[in-house]
């Protein structure tokens, strides 16, 4: 269905979207059956169109499904930061970038220092993610799992729904004349 040489990026117009760079975020839990670290998948949208993205596996193995997203975040937060000034040096500001996430509880967790038994141990050095937040170069926000087209960089996915995430970042089919 999706041949290498007929697919390719759609870029158009500053109608629809009212920022430059918009972020998208998630990961898998324990995915990779020899060490059980999970997997990091963020995807960078220029009006829409995919300008960044990467899948990598987490450099730690995460205790559970919050801080394996949590540690996700931090990516991508960390490539925010880089978008943003590279945005800037173009001509091209942009007060807060945001970055959407499917998990309810890392998000909470990027807004709001909560100790609790499934938190306390995640690592000191993850944290910078709250005060970039606080600061408000970038903001994490929820987003539904079904409209995540960064869903793709950690998962296997059915073939519907994986053309639906391409058509999020304006991956297109070439049409033929």
């Amino acid at each position: 269905m999706f041949k290498e040489l007929d697919m390719g990026l759609k870029f158009q117009g500053t109608g629809k979207h009212q920022e430059w760079i918009t972020g998208y975020v998630d990961s898998d839990y324990a995915g990779n059956v020899d060490t059980r670290k999970s997997t990091t998948g963020y995807v960078f949208t220029s009006n829409g169109t995919a300008v960044s993205w990467k899948a990598m596996l987490q450099p730690v193995v995460a205790l559970s499904t919050t801080e394996a997203e949590y540690i996700a975040a931090t990516e991508a937060v960390k490539e925010a930061i880089w978008m943003k000034g590279f945005m800037r040096d173009l001509g091209c500001e942009q007060k807060t970038l945001t970055v959407f996430c499917d998990s309810q509880s890392a998000v909470h967790l990027t807004k709001h220092q909560v100790f609790h038994e499934r938190s306390k141990h995640i690592d000191v050095r993850l944290h910078f993610i709250r005060e970039v937040i606080e600061v408000g170069e970038v903001s994490v926000k929820k987003i539904s799992t079904q409209h995540n087209p960064a869903d793709m960089c950690t998962k296997v996915l059915p073939v519907d729904k994986f053309g639906y995430c391409l058509d999020l970042i304006n991956v297109m089919k070439e049409r033929k004349p």
